[in-house]
């Protein structure tokens, strides 16, 4: 079945198929998921498999839970969209936190991401060189195998700049709070 009606509702379809070639796959913690040759990025929620697909992860843009009303500002002005021109590396990132994560109130989380762990102040020295679109599965009220899917894009020449941010925030203590996280690496042809 299909819902193509939420406009921030986007299904990543992992097989033979789609706009980008997966250059790698690694898992960093938990459980793997099938390795596919091809990943395509589609509108809405899908939860039936195409020919040739191993899994379809689905998720949500959200409300922006943990910022601050300056720091959204600051987000919403440096952003850059989705699939610009130039943008042909990419990666997507499956995440899951662990059950103590989320018995955490709301405040306790913001502390742990932004005062302890710097993650939004992160990301933002690296705006508007790469872009990000970060989906929520757990505001689905369906059981997914992943908390998070950030896809993030790039141009070739800021490879370095995304493997240094993401280096930064894995040496955080909110990374400290996943129990999976699988990183994809893509190249659109």
């Amino acid at each position: 079945m299909s819902d193509a009606s939420n406009s921030r509702a986007f299904t990543f379809i992992g097989g033979d198929a789609g706009e980008w070639s997966v250059a790698s796959q690694r898992t960093l913690l938990g459980e793997p998921i099938a390795s596919v040759a091809r990943i395509a990025m589609v509108p809405g929620n899908r939860s039936e498999l195409l020919p040739g697909a191993a899994w379809a992860l689905r998720g949500v843009a959200t409300n922006d839970r943990y910022t601050t009303s300056a720091e959204k500002a600051e987000l919403v002005n440096r952003q850059a969209p989705i699939g610009r021109a130039g943008a042909t590396r990419a990666a997507l990132i499956l995440l899951r936190k662990t059950a103590a994560w989320w018995m955490l109130a709301q405040d306790q989380r913001r502390a742990i991401l932004e005062e302890q762990s710097h993650h939004i102040a992160i990301g933002l020295r690296y705006l508007p060189a790469i872009a990000r679109r970060l989906l929520h599965c757990r505001d689905l009220g369906t059981e997914e195998p992943f908390d998070f899917l950030g896809f993030l894009d790039y141009t070739p020449a800021d490879a370095e700049a995304f493997d240094d941010m993401l280096g930064q925030l894995r040496a955080t203590k909110e990374w400290t709070f996943f129990d999976r996280e699988i990183d994809i690496r893509l190249i659109k042809d």
